[in-house]
């Protein structure tokens, strides 16, 4: 910084914290520059404010729309104090270097966010803020830019104790913040507009957010982490209050979300629900009476792997389900509510995270991105319910209503289940579930011998998939697969179909006195 800041112009929408700071520059003898609303706030708090309308020589005009764009703001802003030539153009348009620029942009995302109309939204886009704040974050060299009201003290104290000056390292480090927050802004206005009838996936796809969470580390110790929310996004884990235990991990979102996405399958239908989730996969799914007895039935699929697990509530988290679910040791908890008895139980578990959400997950419409090796793949999700299935019976016998019911309740859970995905349910819940293996009939022995061992455990007298339904998340290639379910027990299958092998597999069905159904549809999950 090659001289001492003198003017600073703040432009900002959230007025949190600004009276405060401004006051802490007029103290420094830094003269203050403003716009429309926020000069008047400077102006009824006492603090003397020059209007940009002076500078310019020109009023706001066409409702605030242009106040900034113009050569006396971004000259004061661009122009590179060490260049004699444009000092001198500087000087011969009696331009004065602006120093300091404190900027936070229309709540464009607040408005999506509140489902503001058409044209309203519209009129939160930013124009004249970004355009500041990118030209003083590109000349950064000379001035120092503010994006963030929680950067205002610190900066505060920087000028203070530096003689009006500001560090290179503070100035690059506030740039960086400010590049990311406009491209966010636009990646924002660029997804919602994208939302609108038309192409979601367009020739440019962009994307950012705020920072909500900065993690201890990434998925291992060795790798650094944080958790953004991205605006306008579907309401799920990013909402999530938290009431007490440890500080959320990396893990500890993942799989949560993973919770929240299986759970949100069952919105709506009358019963409550609960997924329990290890390493982003379910191992145990269940409906019941109330959230204690689906809490039980999704226990009883895989108490071992349970342990250590993410627990998810359809229904508000009472005192019964509170005392069985503190027996398991158990990462994260997450309900739409919970009784205060219940939160009182809960508290006995000090390290256990208890999160609410105050509503039910979403499984709306929007964009899934993953990283790969020099760039990113984009896919609207799967938001594609077994209930709009055209499912279309092909063996000779047909399923039960029980069976039927069954076959589309863990339909619904395959879908996250991570490929090649098998799952075994009966009267409303998982009784196995195989998991990413590479072989489809892997799955279904996996999920057949744990359920073998897991039923001996409890001493049944055969084991609880007799008599269950089984679904597949992609079709069968070949008959082994299905003949696998069959000698576990399975009684009906639910697949896609579209197999080469189709009339191959049929045959194995009637022959095993199967009824199986074909969906039409395939739930890939990666």
């Amino acid at each position: 910084m090659t001289e001492p800041v003198r003017r600073a112009l703040l432009s900002v929408s959230d007025k949190s914290g600004l009276i405060s700071f401004a006051t802490k520059l007029v103290s420094l003898g830094i003269e203050l520059i403003s716009t429309g609303g926020t000069a008047k706030a400077l102006a009824e708090a006492g603090l003397p404010v020059i209007e940009v309308s002076r500078l310019t020589g020109f009023p706001e005009i066409m409702d605030g729309r242009v106040k900034t764009l113009h050569p006396a703001i971004h000259g004061a802003l661009l122009g590179i104090r060490s260049n004699a030539a444009h000092k001198a153009e500087m000087d011969s348009h009696g331009i004065c270097p602006i120093g300091l620029l404190v900027v936070n942009l229309y709540p464009f995302e607040t408005a999506v966010a509140r489902g503001a109309s058409w044209k309203d939204t519209v009129e939160n886009i930013d124009v004249g803020g970004p355009a500041m704040i990118r030209a003083a974050a590109k000349n950064h060299d000379d001035v120092t830019v503010v994006v963030d009201p929680a950067d205002y003290d610190a900066v505060a104290g920087e000028l203070a104790s530096g003689g009006n000056m500001t560090a290179v390292k503070t100035r690059r480090s506030l740039a960086a913040k400010a590049f990311a927050r406009t491209a966010s802004y636009d990646a924002a206005i660029s997804q919602w507009f994208g939302a609108q009838p038309g192409d979601p996936l367009g020739s440019y796809f962009a994307t950012g957010g705020a920072k909500l969470q900065a993690l201890r580390y990434g998925e291992n110790p060795h790798q650094q982490s944080a958790f953004y929310t991205v605006p306008g996004a579907r309401f799920g884990i990013a909402a999530a209050r938290q009431l007490q235990g440890k500080e959320l991990s990396y893990n500890n979102i993942n799989d949560t979300d993973a919770a929240l996405e299986c759970l949100a399958e069952f919105a709506g239908g009358g019963q409550a629900a609960c997924v329990i989730v290890k390493h982003a996969n379910p191992c145990g799914v269940a409906v019941g009476g109330d959230a204690a007895d689906a809490y039980r039935k999704a226990l009883a699929c895989d108490p071992v792997s349970a342990f250590g697990g993410i627990i998810a509530l359809s229904n508000r988290l009472d005192a019964e389900a509170a005392a069985e679910i503190t027996e398991l040791f158990t990462e994260v908890i997450i309900a739409p509510y919970a009784d205060e008895k219940a939160v009182e139980i809960v508290s006995r578990k000090k390290n256990l995270r208890l999160l609410l959400l105050d509503g039910w997950p979403l499984s709306g419409p929007g964009l899934a991105v993953k990283s790969v090796g020099g760039g990113l793949l984009v896919q609207t999700r799967d938001t594609m319910s077994v209930d709009a299935m055209d499912l279309r019976v092909v063996t000779k016998r047909q399923p039960t209503p029980a069976e039927l019911a069954d076959m589309r309740f863990a339909f619904r859970v395959a879908k996250h289940v991570k490929s090649n995905a098998i799952v075994y349910a009966k009267n409303g819940a998982t009784v196995g579930i195989g998991a990413g293996q590479m072989s489809r009939v892997d799955s279904a022995r996996i999920a057949a011998r744990k359920n073998a061992d897991i039923s001996q455990a409890a001493g049944l007298t055969e084991p609880s998939i007799q008599g269950s339904v089984v679904a597949s998340d992609a079709f069968f290639p070949f008959p082994d697969g299905l003949l696998q379910a069959a000698e576990a027990g399975a009684t009906a299958v639910i697949q896609p179909g579209g197999s080469m092998k189709d009339e191959d597999v049929i045959r194995a069905a009637d022959e095993k006195g199967l009824a199986m159904v074909f969906t039409g549809v395939r739930h890939f999950r990666h």
